[in-house]
């Protein structure tokens, strides 16, 4: 790929009989795109019955602010006891943050955490996930060539919004592909 063809915030889409359960209907947010290697994490796959302030509770993160239920994600099946947080750019932890695309940050330390639990300036919306998805060098773009996954712009809705369910259908939505009309099998011309 050459220069500008990265794609550090855009989304990938899964398609339909990626042949990886662990994939199946993602939605993948590209925090890191290089020659060498790729790194992402999944923003539409809850890990049930985990809410952030029960997550919190157990690394003994004090709240001191009225906290949604929001569900924990699961980013990706690499490194998935780490946490990361996906966020807006009006909250930023210097070199610990990663500028991912427009708006969006990435941050994996526990400041971050406690500024969630209201100590400190929060980040207006931000989703934590456990794990995240890597790919070695020429991985994603071999995938990509494949037709495994279909790339479109990123969003705040398809990142932080709540509704997990519909956030893949929507990202093909976005780039005019009907979900329904899509199958499991396909061809080469």
């Amino acid at each position: 790929m050459g220069d500008g063809a990265f794609l550090s915030g855009k989304m990938l889409i899964a398609m339909p009989g990626i042949g990886d359960p662990r994939f199946e209907r993602a939605l993948v947010l590209i925090c890191a795109h290089d020659e060498g290697h790729a790194m992402g994490i999944a923003v539409n796959r809850p890990v049930e019955g985990l809410t952030l302030p029960d997550l919190l509770g157990r690394l003994d993160v004090k709240t001191s602010v009225d906290m949604a239920p929001d569900l924990v994600l699961l980013g990706g099946p690499v490194d998935r006891e780490r946490g990361f947080v996906l966020h807006t750019d009006d909250y930023m932890a210097g070199e610990h943050s990663l500028e991912v695309g427009e708006g969006v940050a990435l941050t994996a330390t526990r400041e971050v955490l406690e500024a969630m639990a209201g100590h400190g300036h929060p980040p207006r919306r931000s989703l934590l996930a456990l794990g995240y998805a890597g790919w070695g060098p020429g991985q994603l773009e071999r995938e990509l060539r494949e037709n495994v996954w279909l790339t479109c712009e990123a969003d705040e809705a398809l990142i932080f919004g709540p509704d997990h369910a519909h956030k893949w259908s929507k990202a093909l939505a976005k780039i005019g592909v009907d979900a329904s009309l899509l199958t499991s099998t396909a061809g080469r011309a």
